[in-house]
């Protein structure tokens, strides 16, 4: 709900978290599937991997259980397992990590919370790090091809992550599971959604769609794979040709801790924020006992602290926190308290985040082209105007203290989003994509659909019918900055 509204290992190593749960490390990058594998019937096996993907929670979890109902008709085994890839680090073509110190932090938060709400179940997580298709088909050859359980994931990369494993021999079922409305409940197909969101969501509330309740959480798992076969995915189980080969590493990635910085309207760290759905919940929760849903809508351009919107992204992109979990709290906010414009505006919000699901469906790899959905001719770039901008140096005051608020915290109000992503494209000729990455790397609450999504919107390469949205960031910061406190907060350092 948070996202900018219309904008954006493979050592086969055990290690043991606090809590005494399995651990190891592993990243996600997979490719669209049929819809009808979304529902496709699970075939016969005596155990089954989980692969968790960006859905780090035990609540609202149709892939987990339909993994756990699948082990129980077998009497087998269930593994969960999450992998940190290497390739999330490595260098883009615009000369950056793709993916922060900080945002790594708090993906490996929510992963350690996650193995630890796991070993509370009597199972654990097992963390590798790795290339991805290469550790699942390892662990699928050691462990005698069992049945790969995921959550579906309707962008390029990551289709093409299940794809080659498929190609490879692997049965994978995958579940579609991110959204606030179902797929069976859209009035149209999920292939024929309209291009604007105002159709889409006009579409939906003529139809009364209506968003599922969240399943409960998990509170029991089937056992781990016996020890004969869990020494198996040790890493002295591979050979050094097979370590050379795969990329093998003898240990996870070390990850530091980035400390929060005083200023940050998304605090993270001990204390504050942690990345496990433990925490998502405990915020949700108090979102509502602080009767802010009724405020929504007015405070939703504010710049500065921590209520002044739902702060629910961070765990949505990770997915320790589901979008219907978070509807069903606000729908019983409503029934006790009322329901208002602010309310109605975080379902608003929630319909935004699932029309760029629905436009990975329909356009796919399309949405990645440096045209977008248009005939628009290659954008032009400005490598020194990009660097300059991402340092927070354009020489625009507004601009460059959003920017220095993004690098030193991993958050950015929407409203920001909007104006730095607008002067990136319309006033310094810079390519959105470039963009795009800046804000992969570097957002907390880096969603591949929103994020897409939204840089396509301002570009005016997208599915906007206004074709472009440029601020002015002059205006922008006498409407919502008038008495500079948030240029003040954010400017160069002395």
């Amino acid at each position: 709900a948070e996202y900018l509204l219309p904008l954006f290992y493979l050592p086969f190593l055990q290690l043991v978290c606090p809590q005494g749960c399995l651990f190891f490390s592993l990243y996600i990058h997979p490719e669209i599937q049929q819809e009808a594998r979304m529902t496709s019937k699970i075939t016969s096996q005596s155990g089954v991997i989980f692969w968790f993907r960006r859905d780090l929670r035990l609540h609202d979890q149709p892939a987990l259980t339909a993994a756990i109902q699948h082990a129980e008709q077998q009497s087998g085994w269930l593994l969960p397992v999450f992998i940190h890839d290497p390739a999330e680090t490595a260098q883009t073509r615009w000369g950056f990590a793709r993916m922060s110190e900080r945002r790594r932090a708090w993906m490996a938060s929510a992963a350690d919370a996650l193995a630890g709400e796991l070993h509370e179940r009597a199972s654990g997580l097992l963390q590798y790090e790795g290339d991805t298709v290469a550790t699942l088909l390892q662990l699928e050859r050691a462990l005698g091809n069992p049945l790969l359980v995921c959550e579906e994931i309707a962008a390029p990369e990551e289709q093409a992550e299940v794809e080659a494993l498929r190609a490879a021999g692997v049965e994978v079922h995958t579940v579609w599971q991110s959204s606030l409305v179902a797929p069976a409940d859209l009035p149209f197909e999920p292939r024929a959604v309209p291009d604007t969101f105002t159709t889409f969501r006009q579409a939906l509330e003529r139809a009364h769609v209506q968003a599922a309740q969240p399943l409960p959480p998990v509170v029991s798992l089937p056992a781990l794979p016996p020890d004969a076969l869990l020494n198996l995915v040790k890493p002295d189980s591979f050979s050094s040709e097979q370590r050379a080969e795969e990329n093998i590493r003898d240990a996870a990635p070390a990850i530091p801790a980035c400390v929060s910085d005083a200023r940050a309207a998304f605090p993270t760290g001990p204390g504050r924020f942690t990345g496990g759905e433990r925490s998502a919940l405990q915020h949700l929760a108090q979102y509502c006992q602080r009767g802010l849903p009724h405020t929504y809508k007015t405070t939703r351009n504010g710049l500065m602290g921590m209520d002044y919107s739902s702060k629910w992204s961070p765990w949505l992109a990770t997915g320790a926190l589901s979008a219907r979990q978070a509807w069903a709290t606000i729908q019983a906010f409503e029934t006790e308290h009322g329901a208002n414009e602010s309310t109605y505006w975080l379902w608003f919000e929630l319909l935004w985040r699932d029309h760029f699901r629905w436009l990975h469906f329909k356009h796919g790899g399309r949405l990645y082209r440096a045209g977008g959905l248009g005939n628009a001719p290659a954008p032009s770039h400005y490598a020194e105007n990009f660097a300059r901008w991402c340092r927070g140096e354009s020489g625009q005051p507004f601009i460059d203290a959003g920017m220095r608020e993004l690098a030193a915290t991993g958050y950015l109000s929407n409203r920001l989003r909007q104006n730095v992503a607008s002067y990136l494209v319309h006033d310094l000729g810079c390519d959105w994509r470039a963009g795009a990455a800046w804000f992969e790397a570097q957002l907390l609450d880096y969603d591949v659909y929103s994020n897409q999504g939204n840089w396509l919107y301002l570009s005016g390469r997208g599915t906007d019918p206004r074709q472009g949205r440029r601020f002015n960031p002059d205006k922008q910061a006498q409407d919502y900055d008038a008495d500079g406190r948030y240029r003040a907060l954010w400017g160069p350092l002395p």
